[in-house]
């Protein structure tokens, strides 16, 4: 076998040896592979998915601002109460709650003004000639200016004048006092300072206004979908668990417009991992999964999002409280029907408090995970292993990512067909297609998903100076997770529990045998070794030629005979009479021998490509030996490039 550089991909080396913790990285680079279109967001919020920007907390700038605008607009027509531009009343919402009731008005006054460069223009052309500048009015008539306030308010409509040089509103009723405090809380927030603060880092990973402001209630927050969809419940693990919303049939759900359903349709094609926090203080403090740990991981998830083969990241929310109804319904029905509900149950208040925080990640659905999923076809190991070896190559390239915990749980595959099946392929699926590589034929896409254990260098911004701009490295100290002592009951579990150990050893020492327990490094795990990730890999690809169920046969298709057809007249006349004419039933005894040919052509090839994946996958088990194995393969990036070189993979299948 040649041997590859451990640059081939990656652009460079990774030494065996351990190193000290450093924060250099190289420049963010391409994202080689195809992505889908964009995850899609929420549609039961009414403000934009992004997140907003910034209402100016300069209350006497907005003032002055629009002050000036009015300054410079002349009013000939009677106004017209229209709709408020949704980032006016933004600003008319905050100065209504922080201002004046002056500020207030003038807001409101300038929501309903269509100011615009053609008024502007068509306003100026109208009007008389203009004076000299130090002798110019603003405006040569006095204009009533009706204030329309909404009809919840129940406040008198004001009348407010313009006139001379300095414009002003004057109020012709007394100022009324304030009976009520000024900040509008809403009914689905949580107002506790001191929790949202102990949040806020995760708050500010949310993309729209709504999850970054707050924390919300539970049971508001799942208010919002529950006339449109409802929870099923799909897996657990350590960390929490993950829910699946279903649309609602036609007759159970309110009617909608074809656009809106639609949107709703892809929003339902979703997951939402729900993970308990841990308290600020007290004894609950340790019990759950870390706020640093939450925005280690949403960071690597939205970071990594651009990346063929990782989960797509949609939202982040933080809650309070107890699961609502439409969730515990949906733990419940699984604790009913499946045989590996170990968490303990929402409704239990010796479990959760009253006040436990949630963080709820919103994600693309990957499909099924492929510890629940019976594969049997080398078409299908073959898609599975190089689909995972592939994403962590451009994820080590883009990223010097290293997942760290790449258990069959955390491996997602769906189907890519239009009827959305995952059967093995047919022969005659093989013989239609055309895979220079062998790549492909099962039509199976695999994720990669949670990067709780995860490693990555995270460029957050771009310096003139520098190249190599800000960047921030995400990882778990794993030596606090205490999961390197433990021992399998089974075959495949002590397989699981040693690749761990395996891992600690390639970041420690270099040798993933030398599995001897050393004591703790601080700060090691922050360390790049992609080698991990080979470690990993090694383990999917035992796993899956280990388990792998036994192929189904196909059935042998009977002939396919022509229907019968009545008699010409030519065929009674005697041979001598007429020249020989071929027999209906010797066309057809010669259409089924040349099928049968074809068949046994097909059966042939694909019997030789199945064969020849299989010693492909057996060379890659000699080549990721933990004893034997290739000295240059460091990194997920040199396997697939050894690949290419062997035409194993074709160059289409990875760029």
């Amino acid at each position: 076998m040649s041997t590859r550089n451990s640059s081939s991909l990656t652009g460079h080396a990774t030494p065996m040896e351990p190193r000290k913790p450093t924060t250099r990285t190289v420049s963010q680079r391409k994202v080689y592979g195809k992505r889908r279109n964009n995850a899609p967001r929420a549609v039961f919020e009414k403000n934009s998915p992004a997140r907003a920007k910034p209402v100016p907390t300069d209350m006497n700038d907005t003032v002055e601002a629009l002050q000036t605008k009015l300054a410079k607009v002349s009013i000939n027509d009677e106004l017209v109460p229209e709709q408020q531009d949704p980032d006016t009343a933004s600003q008319v919402n905050e100065i209504q709650e922080d201002g004046t009731i002056e500020d207030a008005l003038l807001a409101q006054l300038a929501s309903s003004l269509k100011i615009t460069p053609e008024s502007i223009n068509s306003s100026s052309e109208s009007s008389p000639p203009k004076a000299p500048a130090s002798k110019q009015r603003f405006y040569e008539t006095m204009v009533e200016v009706r204030i329309y306030q909404q009809a919840a308010k129940k406040r008198s409509s004001n009348t407010e004048k313009l006139e001379g040089d300095t414009p002003a509103i004057e109020r012709k009723t007394p100022r009324k006092k304030k009976t009520h405090p000024s900040a509008r809380r809403s009914s689905g927030f949580v107002h506790d300072t001191k929790a949202n603060a102990y949040v806020r880092p995760i708050l500010n990973e949310a993309l729209s206004p709504i999850a970054s402001q707050s924390i919300q209630k539970f049971s508001t927050w799942a208010s919002r979908s529950a006339t449109m969809f409802q929870v099923a419940k799909l897996a657990e693990g350590s960390y929490g668990e993950v829910y699946k919303l279903h649309l609602r049939d036609e007759a159970s759900r309110p009617p909608v417009s074809k656009s809106k359903l639609a949107r709703l349709r892809a929003y339902g094609d979703g997951v939402f991992k729900v993970v308990p926090l841990c308290a600020q203080r007290g004894p609950r403090s340790k019990n759950f999964t870390s706020i640093a740990e939450i925005v280690s991981e949403v960071k690597m998830l939205k970071y990594l999002d651009p990346i063929p083969g990782f989960a797509r990241f949609r939202e982040i929310h933080v809650v309070q409280g107890r699961f609502p109804e439409s969730f515990q319904s949906a733990w419940d029905h699984y604790k009913e029907t499946k045989d590996d509900c170990w968490n303990p149950d929402p409704s239990s208040k010796k479990a959760y408090p009253d006040t436990q925080l949630w963080a709820i990640i919103e994600m693309d659905d990957a499909g099924c995970e492929l510890e629940k999923f019976c594969w049997s076809s080398i078409f299908q190991i073959y898609d599975i292993f190089w689909g995972v070896a592939m994403a962590l190559a451009r994820a080590e390239e883009y990223a010097m990512f290293e997942h760290r915990d790449l258990h069959l749980g955390n491996v997602c595959i769906r189907s890519a067909r239009p009827d959305g099946k995952m059967n093995p392929p047919t022969e005659l699926d093989i013989a239609r297609q055309s895979s220079p590589s062998g790549f492909g034929y099962s039509c199976l896409e695999t994720t990669i998903i949670d990067y709780s254990l995860s490693r990555a260098d995270l460029r957050l911004a771009d310096l003139p100076d520098d190249p190599e701009g800000i960047v921030e490295i995400a990882s778990s100290d794993l030596d606090k997770r205490q999961i390197f002592d433990a021992i399998g009951e089974d075959e495949d579990e002590a397989l699981l529990r040693d690749t761990y150990r395996y891992m600690r050893a390639t970041l420690y020492t270099g040798n993933p045998t030398e599995t001897e327990k050393t004591p703790d490094i601080p700060g090691i795990w922050a360390e790049y070794v992609p080698r991990t990730n080979l470690v990993w890999l090694l383990f999917l690809l035992k796993n899956l030629l280990k388990n792998r169920k036994p192929e189904p046969t196909e059935p042998v298709s009977a002939p396919q005979r022509r229907a019968l057809a009545s008699c010409s007249p030519n065929l009674a006349m005697s041979p001598q009479s007429k020249g020989k004419a071929p027999k209906a039933k010797d066309i057809s005894v010669e259409g089924d021998l040349v099928r049968q040919r074809q068949t046994k052509d097909i059966h042939a090839r694909v019997s030789q490509l199945k064969q020849t994946l299989e010693d492909r996958l057996k060379d890659v088990l000699g080549l990721l030996d933990l004893e034997h194995g290739h000295e240059d393969m460091c990194c997920a990036a040199d396997l697939v490039a050894y690949a290419m070189d062997s035409e194993w993979l074709a160059k289409q299948d990875f760029f």
